[in-house]
This record gives structure tokens, C-alpha cells and sequence, in this order.
């Protein structure tokens, strides 16, 4: 027999509308306008660490996007302003209590500010869901010196081999260094945070950009604009002080097709209507992705997104 009932109760499904709600009316508040782009699209993501769902259309293939980001930086581009967008995206993973492929997300994007000024943004807004007195901000090295004892932004993969192994007793086999840091960051970092409350991460290692721009610090050193914002040891964040330059990004999505030929996973073709529109003039911006159900199952106290879903994974 199937279990038809829905995961979530009553209460949690009133608390989700009240969220959403409050949510579009701080948008609604600050200007910023919501918009609506295509779920269903002709690319994917190149980044090895996603997976798109691919759905068969005609004799094409599309895919069901990871975020909106794509088509909402092409709005960007053609001159919309402040933009925000609350719809569903997919990740074709492994159903936990934290993942659920099919996801509600928040993204937006404002014009002229970098990336520390849209954590700030980011969190005044989960402060005053979650009902916090407020947030931590911490570079990526300065956590890491923190928790582990070690800096780890210039270590070779052969010194960040052995701390995981010291750390970690067993780690797969075959990692890079940049797999090697994932792992010590939700095996050691994250776990080492979870008593910290609301806390940025900012400033990440060049190699771990992603769609953001590289720019220097004082020092003259060099990181990846972009920012994390975790709350109880879970990330519920991800933004970027945007890269807008289109070669930049294309050598990017290149490189990402490399690494999946590398680890045996399908190549991605790049998106050339972004990569156009970055050309066409993409305006200087920062832009995040919440986690809208995670940031749910926080504030009710749930520790399982099944119960703050009506159907997840398992009942859908």
C-alpha cells in the first residue's frame, strides 16, 4: 500500500505560504522586481559537481535546470534592473535528509553592489526569518585555520591528502586538490560550525570561483568573489560578485569539460545564449541562490526535508 499523505502537516504548509509570502514582500519593499524564466531548457551546467535531469523532447534533449541563473543574467543583460525569482530547479542526486533533487529557490540579482555587500543583504533577510541576533563573517582560509589548525589555501593536494587522511581516517581514492578541500569542508568545516549560527564564508580559492569574478585582496593575493552562507553547519546560500567577461567564462566551461571527460562524466554544451548576453553587456551585479527549503526546515526545527515538503522524493 501506498502512503499517499503529504510529508508535511498543516502547520508546516501554512508556515511555507507565510514564508513565501514574506519573502515576496521584502522584494516587494526593496524594488526589486520578480520574474519568471524557463525550467525546461536546450543546456545544462558544465560544473562537474551538478547533474542536470535530461528530458527527452522530439528527438532532443533538454534539460531541467539546477537554478535560473542562466536565463535571469540574460534578463540582466537586456536591461531589467534588480531582479528576484522563487521557483523549483533539480539536481539529479543522491534523496537525503538535506537533498531532495526537485528544490525550492530563491535567487536574485542587484545591480552595482559586490559580493560582501550582498552577504550583508542575505543576511539580514535569514536574521530576521530564523529570528537570529545575527552573523559571522569569516574568509575561507581564516575558517579553515580555525577548525582544522591549518591554513589551506596554498597547500599542495599532497599536504591536503594527509590532513584529510589524519582527519577523515579513510577519503576516496583519486581526489584533486580542489576535491580534497570539498571534502574537508563538509566533513570537517561544516560539522566544525554548527554551534556558530548564522556564518559567511567569503573569499574562496581561485580554483573555486565558479561563476564569479577573481579579484585581488590588499595583499595583492587572489580569490574567488564569491560568498556561502551556512546556518547551524548548513549551507543555505551560494553567491557571486558575477564574472561578466564571456571569454573568461567560456575558458571556465572548457575547463569544467575537461575535468567531466577526466572523471568519465557526459560533456556539457556551453550556453551560448548566456555567453552572448555577457557580451552584449552584462551589468555589473552580485547574485545569490537560498535555499528556500532548507531555510524552512531551520526555522520550524525539522531535521528532514521530507517533513517540510508535501511530497519529496519518496512520495512523489
Amino acid at each position: 500500500m501506498t502512503d499517499w499523505r503529504p510529508g508535511a502537516n498543516h502547520a508546516i504548509q501554512r508556515q511555507r505560504a507565510a514564508l513565501l509570502a514574506d519573502l515576496r514582500g521584502y522584494f516587494a519593499h526593496h524594488h526589486v522586481m520578480e520574474v519568471e524564466t524557463p525550467l525546461l531548457c536546450r543546456t545544462g551546467v558544465t560544473d562537474p559537481a551538478l547533474e542536470n535531469f535530461e528530458v527527452p523532447c522530439g528527438k532532443a534533449t533538454r534539460f531541467l535546470q539546477t537554478s535560473p541563473e542562466y536565463a535571469m543574467k540574460r534578463l540582466l543583460a537586456a536591461g531589467s534592473g534588480d531582479i528576484f525569482q522563487i521557483c523549483k530547479a533539480f539536481r539529479q542526486e543522491e534523496q537525503g535528509v538535506r537533498h531532495n533533487p526537485e528544490y525550492t529557490l530563491l535567487e536574485w540579482y542587484r545591480l552595482d553592489i559586490d559580493h560582501y555587500q550582498l552577504a550583508r543583504e542575505v543576511g539580514e533577510l535569514v536574521a530576521a526569518v530564523l529570528e537570529r541576533p545575527g552573523w559571522q563573517v569569516w574568509s575561507w582560509q581564516g575558517v579553515f585555520q580555525e577548525v582544522l589548525g591549518v591554513g589551506a589555501h596554498c597547500a599542495s593536494r599532497e599536504d591536503l591528502e594527509e590532513l584529510a587522511l589524519g582527519k577523515l581516517g579513510e577519503i576516496p581514492l583519486g581526489l584533486d586538490r580542489d576535491g580534497l578541500l570539498d571534502l574537508l569542508m563538509s566533513h570537517c568545516v561544516e560539522p566544525g560550525i554548527s554551534d556558530w549560527g548564522i556564518v559567511f564564508i567569503v573569499d574562496y580559492p581561485p580554483s573555486q570561483a565558479a561563476l564569479a569574478r577573481q579579484v585581488l585582496d590588499a595583499a595583492g593575493e587572489l580569490h574567488g568573489a564569491r560568498f556561502e552562507c551556512y546556518v547551524d553547519g548548513t549551507e543555505v546560500a551560494n553567491g557571486y560578485w558575477e564574472c561578466s567577461d564571456a571569454s573568461e567564462l567560456r575558458a571556465r566551461f572548457a575547463a569544467d569539460n575537461r575535468l567531466r571527460r577526466a572523471r568519465g562524466q557526459p560533456e556539457r554544451i556551453a550556453d551560448e545564449y548566456l555567453l552572448e548576453a555577457l557580451t552584449a553587456g552584462l551589468p555589473p551585479c552580485a547574485g545569490v541562490a537560498l535555499g528556500v527549503d532548507r531555510l524552512l526546515a531551520l526555522k520550524t526545527g525539522a531535521q528532514d526535508l521530507d517533513a517540510i515538503l508535501s511530497f519529496g522524493w519518496s512520495r512523489s
